[in-house]
């Protein structure tokens, strides 16, 4: 079920969570958003950047411990993983500013990746609780995945990601298509183990993959279950027929088996490259995932009249724009 709520008091206290190695201009993005925020009287926001060793879960923690009420995240898909761990379980909302390439979770909800846009929503108070996948200790937004999606993520070069954006995912996968599959064995909720000759199993939340393609039509990101995709092409011409059914939106998808579960655990029979949310984590020979329902409240467009949250969120934009005239 859908809780949606919007916030009402006084003006909270609020902390930017950046990614400096995102942002081309720091000095003008600080001085946005410090003065949207002043103009629409919220008190000054903390900041704290984000380092190669820690990608923003400890400055997460330390803007929750400082008193932040509202932490906006401005990065990649990394960077929005890192808070959704520290702020999954804790009354502080998170705004999403997106930076970088990939932005899965933006892309999922629909949210603008403009920044006045983003802004906006924040002011205008409107959140919405999500599920939260957890995985050896660290949670999920989007989606964990092992096997043929892992390997495209490495295949793929942060050059190529930021000179042609999300095609360069697409120059990625087809080093990969030739890899022979993995024998997995899949458990969903305690039932009868599962076999498969898999090239990739995605335990997601939401069902969009890079470049907007729905894979999991029916993935909803508060309904307390996550969605199960068991990829087995096994020929290029059933890749072809895959990615042609998923284009179109077929109801019935070759090589592509869906399920769903509150806990599910894939057993592979040799190491495979694994992926969080579109970041890479250590190589390992199983996924244990289980879901957190309701787990992180998310700054969205409120009132929300269109699926596309975009929609939303670009009128709240506007709605600030007229404000200041």
């Amino acid at each position: 079920m859908t809780v949606t709520t919007t916030r009402t008091g006084p003006a909270p206290r609020s902390a930017v969570v950046v990614n400096p190695a995102k942002i081309d201009d720091m000095a003008g993005l600080r001085g946005t958003v410090d003065d949207t925020l002043a103009a629409a009287g919220w008190p000054a926001p903390q900041w704290f950047e984000t380092s190669e060793d820690d990608p923003g879960l400890g400055q997460t923690r330390a803007a929750v411990e400082s008193g932040a009420e509202v932490v906006f995240v401005c990065g990649g898909d990394g960077t929005v993983m890192s808070a959704v761990s520290a702020l999954a379980g804790t009354e502080v909302s998170m705004a999403v500013l997106p930076a970088g390439t990939g932005n899965l979770l933006a892309a999922n909800l629909g949210l603008s990746t403009d920044l006045a846009a983003g802004l906006a929503v924040a002011l205008e108070g409107g959140l919405r609780r999500l599920d939260v996948g957890t995985l050896d200790g660290r949670h999920f937004a989007v989606m964990a995945g092992m096997g043929f999606d892992a390997h495209m993520l490495d295949a793929t070069s942060d050059t190529a990601k930021k000179h042609i954006g999300w095609p360069a995912y697409v120059l990625g996968a087809m080093k990969h298509l030739k890899d022979r599959p993995m024998r997995v064995t899949i458990s969903i909720d305690g039932g009868t183990p599962m076999r498969r000759r898999a090239r990739s199993v995605l335990v997601a939340n939401v069902g969009r993959l890079q470049g907007g393609l729905r894979l999991l039509s029916e993935a909803q990101p508060d309904d307390g279950v996550l969605d199960i995709a068991v990829l087995t092409p096994n020929t290029l011409r059933t890749w072809v027929a895959l990615g042609w059914g998923l284009i179109r939106r077929n109801e019935r998808i070759p090589a592509l088996e869906v399920f769903r579960g509150s806990r599910i655990e894939v057993i592979s029979n040799r190491p495979q490259p694994r992926q969080l949310d579109g970041d890479l984590i250590e190589t390992g020979d199983r996924l244990t995932v289980s879901v957190l329902p309701q787990a992180l409240w998310l700054c969205v467009p409120q009132p929300a009249g269109d699926p596309d949250l975009s929609v939303d969120a670009d009128a709240a934009a506007d709605r600030l724009d007229s404000a200041r005239l």
